[in-house]
């Protein structure tokens, strides 16, 4: 795999609604470049800090996860990032290679014991975040929405 993101050149025949879609192999050095491009994206819409600030932190954590949590970070594993605008909201889909988990038996990290550990918030934060959080069946794939007006 190149050591640069790819771009799906046949993503906008297989949808008509402009999806865009990246794929990054699983390394973290990766993460910031799907972040600043979805934010790219974004140009156009006169988002508040507060609001660039949630996407940007809800895209990293969530190809953060793909990549360490779901493949392992095994750099022959990908993890795609398809994001597309519609009737103001943006959508983005984070999907890795891994075998998937569930994410309702997540422990609730802002409670008891869990308040100390040093991992688990990621995906606290994006339900927090984002306007609307759902996973696949397998839970290999996270779709967030966050509104854009």
């Amino acid at each position: 795999m190149p050591d640069m993101l790819r771009l799906d050149p046949l993503a906008f025949l297989r949808n008509p609604r402009n999806k865009k879609t990246v794929t990054v192999p699983s390394e973290t050095r990766y993460i910031r470049k799907v972040s600043t491009r979805i934010l790219d994206a974004l140009a156009g819409f006169a988002l508040d800090e507060g609001r660039v600030f949630d996407v940007r932190l809800c895209v990293e954590e969530a190809v953060r996860n793909a990549i360490v949590h779901g493949n392992h970070s095994d750099r022959r594993l990908s993890v795609r990032v398809t994001y597309w605008i519609e009737d103001s909201k943006l959508f983005i889909e984070v999907e890795d290679e891994g075998s998937g988990y569930d994410h309702n038996a997540l422990a609730d990290p802002t409670t008891g014991a869990h308040i100390t550990k040093n991992s688990g918030r990621g995906v606290y934060l994006i339900k927090k975040l984002m306007d609307r959080v759902s996973y696949n069946d397998t839970g290999n794939r996270i779709m967030m929405v966050k509104n854009l007006s």
